[in-house]
């Protein structure tokens, strides 16, 4: 048996299987410090930062078995117990994880802004400040997060491959990011404001002076840049509001939910609000269902199944951010034997009409109230709901008469948080768990009427969601 290591071997990564969606599965223990895509193998090596979140995190898959996007991924300690893909030297020089990265950019075919910066970097987590400043090396600029894991997996997942070639908005660039180093002055850099003024694109430029650790300002120039930006020492710095650019009227909700920045995969610059669903089941699929479903991830104003298509339906959110919620999670899930398409529509909302059903005053939305736990719950459908509302004296076998009728149950659970009554109820399948959400949610259980969502638990010996 292979000796316990920082290094996590991974098999059976097929090909729509990303970095994030490896990231994710094992973020909750502990920090990622490296990982490395073996395409041609189908596998994967993922490095922790210690030898115990590398052992706790294969005790519990020895338990439960992962599964990313339907595929059974299957995990070991590595032979290896390092992973020297990265850069060497930096690493000879104590090159130490923080939350700010010095990125250079070499090949620059095209202006790089500090908007496209934050495209590149925003999705890995809320990104701070950033500042563009050109030296002999290059091209270069500081992003610094709000969180070092976020600074963290944005560096892993950037160089997760051995060619610093990627594609970002539009632009082919080579980058290499790096840690700004204890003994260099970028790492003791504050960006303070001074003033600040908004820009079109919901970001905010500002007028900064640059800090070291002692308090001592550097003296700064102040001048006027192409777009009217302001340049200070020749570096041109951006700070961006708390819920990155997300102009929503909930953006405090989202703030809290996800702690400043946004899940991988997720923008939050989207501002279309309709989402068109395809290749449903019609002989089963109707517009309740549909809102049991979508209302998972935001609001819902409208829904309007197209009779010229029955397999299609129109779904229109509360805004931008949510609806590019339901596309992210949903899209490829199974429901009633079909695996749905989730796009979004050309059409900017749902017209009002005979064929369309309104849930824009529904008391069933779900963000009406606790939206910050609600968008921390949003994930992909999986094996496990989440059941609430219960009545008092509900008992496990009410619970299973009330859903075996969607699929087979491998497991429950009864138990109470806060003097209210909850259950956990496991599958055999996703698709079978996702048929009893849609067809439950809100249905009357021993004179209650229940909530479903899906749980993020992989085993139900947990105590609650």
């Amino acid at each position: 048996m292979t000796d316990p290591s920082k290094v996590i071997h991974v098999r059976n990564v097929g090909h729509e299987i990303s970095e994030n969606d490896l990231l994710q599965l094992f973020q909750p223990f502990g920090v990622i410090t490296k990982l490395v895509m073996l395409r041609a193998k189908n596998q994967a090596l993922l490095q922790m930062q210690d030898i115990p979140s590398a052992i706790n995190a294969l005790q519990f898959y020895t338990n439960v078995q992962p599964t990313i996007r339907g595929r059974n991924v299957y995990v070991q300690f590595s032979s290896h117990q390092e992973l020297t893909t990265m850069d060497q030297n930096s690493q000879a020089r104590g090159d130490e994880p923080n939350r700010i990265l010095l990125v250079t950019i070499h090949h620059m075919l095209y202006p790089i802004t500090v908007e496209v910066l934050h495209q590149v970097f925003s999705p890995h987590g809320f990104v701070e400040k950033i500042v563009t400043f050109q030296k002999s090396a290059g091209f270069q600029a500081l992003i610094q997060y709000q969180l070092r894991q976020s600074a963290v997996l944005a560096r892993t997942s950037l160089q997760s491959c051995n060619s610093w070639l990627f594609y970002r908005v539009g632009i082919f660039m080579m980058v290499v990011v790096s840690w700004t180093f204890s003994s260099q002055s970028s790492s003791a850099i504050l960006l303070n404001v001074v003033y600040m003024f908004p820009l079109c694109s919901g970001i905010s430029q500002i007028q900064i002076f640059l800090q070291n650790r002692k308090g001592d300002p550097h003296k700064y120039q102040s001048g006027y840049g192409d777009s009217g930006g302001m340049y200070v020492s020749g570096a041109r710095a951006v700070a961006f509001p708390q819920v990155g650019i997300v102009p929503m009227p909930n953006a405090a909700a989202i703030a809290a939910a996800f702690g400043g920045g946004l899940p991988p995969g997720i923008s939050g610059t989207n501002d279309r609000c309709t989402v068109l669903v395809s290749n449903l089941n019609p002989d089963r699929v109707d517009e309740d269902k549909l809102f049991n479903l979508f209302s998972l991830y935001g609001n819902i104003v409208r829904i309007k199944l197209l009779r010229n298509k029955p397999d299609h339906a129109l779904v229109q959110m509360g805004d931008g951010f949510q609806a590019e919620l339901a596309v992210h999670f949903l899209k490829g899930a199974m429901l009633f034997g079909k695996r749905l398409e989730v796009n979004f529509s050309k059409h900017p909302n749902i017209t009002q009409g005979a064929d369309m059903h309104e849930y824009s005053n529904s008391n069933l939305n779900r963000f009406n109230r606790n939206a910050a736990k609600n968008y921390r719950y949003c994930c992909s459908p999986t094996k496990m709901i989440h059941l609430s509302t219960l009545p008092q004296d509900v008992t496990e076998e009410e619970i299973v008469s009330h859903l075996e009728e969607h699929g087979a149950i491998v497991n429950t659970k009864l138990f109470e948080m806060n003097g209210k009554k909850q259950a956990l109820v496991l599958f055999d399948t996703e698709e079978q768990a996702t048929e009893a959400l849609v067809c439950k949610h809100a249905t009357a259980l021993g004179g209650s009427i229940i909530r479903i969502s899906f749980s993020q638990l992989q085993s139900i010996r947990e105590n609650s969601q």
